[in-house]
């Protein structure tokens, strides 16, 4: 008896302690398929997008071109400096005053120099009248010849004396016309129309040969030189345009190549392109610029550089396609302006693929998706 009440027990204990593992694995199952369910809840959610949100890839014409810049500088500049020295006079434009070409700006003190052109003037007298003295006695002695009085070497030596007095006269005229030039040196004329733009001496001063005195510059014409890479140059030809923002200038100029520098700057292999700037109100040499000379065209399938994301190791962007969202990786190629947008050539999508621009936030994949039409 007592037997049997043992193995009664025995069973009993073992149906409770299978009860208790049946009811916890029921209750981890039902977890799982709570945590399950919330899950495909979370998954499931849909998001609403506008029909601005989004952006389909298109075929598109891509303006090529390449990123320039570099100070404004004027075409026509010129300094005027001192061709004599002495005493600076009468210098009284300064900067920001316009002159024009010809237009006497100062002078340098010119009595020293007066005194030197009636010095050879002089002299120039005084060897004109040796040479008439030589004249004569050649011609008294070329007659003394001819009537046998002297010999013939007394004439050669007339001669020679009367070489020697035309030689000197025309020394002396050669010192006149120098002495002459030196006053004509002594006024300073502008050489080119423009603007005063740097006074460097002032009245007074004295001033050595080469001296700088004023700069001048001509704003009418004015161009942007830019530095290019070897590689660069090869695509820039003459006659093609860019847009320049000018530093301080709220509204883009237009500039066209005009000269390309055939000979790479030492040291660095660069090549100086020249580009016209148009005449615009305002612009002064020295601001610095910057813009996109238009190198060519494209014809590639293109999306807005925003639309692309990098936040992983290749670039990607969010394809919706049956109103779910994908991440597609693809290739970009060259890039360039539409309607003032930055667009790029992109390899990976199909011409008409539906993709989510920028500025929305990055979706799971396999994201639902509404649209919702713009007004609605």
């Amino acid at each position: 008896m007592k037997s049997w009440l043992k193995w009664a027990l025995a069973a009993l204990v073992v149906v409770l302690l299978i009860t208790s593992v049946w009811r916890a694995l029921s209750q981890r199952k039902t977890q799982q398929e709570t945590v399950a369910t919330q899950a495909a809840q979370r998954t499931q959610t849909v998001v609403e997008l506008g029909s601005a949100d989004l952006v389909p890839v298109k075929l598109l014409e891509l303006a090529q071109g390449l990123a320039i810049s570099g100070a404004i500088k004027a075409v026509n500049s010129a300094v005027v400096k001192a061709r004599v020295p002495g005493e600076l006079q009468g210098l009284t434009v300064r900067e920001g005053e316009r002159v024009k070409a010809g237009q006497i700006i100062a002078r340098i003190d010119a009595r020293e120099y007066q005194s030197r052109v009636l010095q050879a003037q002089q002299l120039a007298a005084a060897a004109k009248a040796q040479i008439d003295i030589a004249r004569r006695n050649f011609d008294n002695n070329r007659s003394l010849v001819e009537q046998g009085f002297i010999s013939k070497t007394a004439l050669d030596t007339s001669m020679a004396s009367l070489a020697a007095a035309e030689a000197t006269y025309q020394a002396a005229q050669a010192s006149t016309e120098i002495a002459a030039k030196s006053i004509e040196d002594t006024v300073l004329r502008a050489p080119i129309s423009g603007l005063v733009s740097q006074r460097l001496a002032q009245n007074g001063e004295r001033i050595a040969v080469e001296a700088r005195i004023v700069e001048i510059v001509d704003l009418d014409h004015l161009e942007l030189e830019a530095s290019l890479s070897a590689a660069e140059s090869l695509d820039v030809r003459i006659g093609q345009s860019a847009v320049l923002q000018i530093e301080g200038a709220a509204k883009p100029v237009t500039a066209q190549v005009v000269r390309i520098n055939p000979s790479a700057v030492a040291g660095s292999r660069a090549v100086l392109v020249y580009l016209a700037v148009d005449a615009t109100p305002g612009l002064r040499q020295g601001l610095f610029a910057q813009g996109t000379l238009g190198t060519g065209h494209l014809q590639t399938l293109a999306l807005p550089l925003s639309a692309v994301r990098t936040d992983k190791p290749q670039a990607y962007v969010q394809v919706v396609s049956n109103n779910k969202v994908s991440h597609q990786n693809v290739q970009l190629g060259a890039r360039g302006e539409v309607n003032g947008q930055t667009m790029v050539a992109i390899k990976g999508l199909s011409e008409g693929a539906t993709v989510i621009i920028g500025s929305i936030g990055t979706l799971r994949e396999g994201s639902t998706v509404k649209i919702i039409q713009s007004g609605k």
